[in-house]
């Protein structure tokens, strides 16, 4: 039976979340990358609760026709990690959905990282 890339990513993501887990002070950094748009959510895990979010398609509207996709992942990760710092939360655990730590993945958690984010 052949695997296609979207179920070996839903697998490499299940090896991954076996592992990592978020807390209210240590949430995880989710991401998720569509062609188009990305996403990312601090959860935790102990509660099952999204504390913040954020993605291209809604804080970066107006900029994101303009934009690279590798600049507008940047810039997401730093509008979570402002929303975040604001609350008081300076260190997280980064979950990246299975994808490969390269490009739009890497670019957010950079953005993360300048916006003051602590893996």
């Amino acid at each position: 039976m052949k695997i296609n890339r979207k179920e070996k990513r839903k697998i490499r993501h299940k090896r991954v979340r076996a592992i990592v887990s978020g807390t209210a002070e240590k949430p995880r950094l989710s991401v998720f990358r569509s062609s188009i748009h990305i996403y990312a959510q601090l959860i935790d895990d102990m509660k099952g609760i999204t504390l913040f979010s954020a993605s291209d398609a809604k804080e970066t509207k107006a900029e994101s026709l303009s934009r690279a996709k590798i600049a507008s992942a940047f810039k997401v990760g730093e509008v979570l990690a402002k929303k975040a710092v604001e609350k008081g939360i300076n260190k997280v655990v980064f979950d990246r959905g299975g994808y490969k730590y390269h490009g739009r993945i890497k670019a957010l958690a950079d953005g993360a990282r300048n916006g003051g984010l602590k893996f």
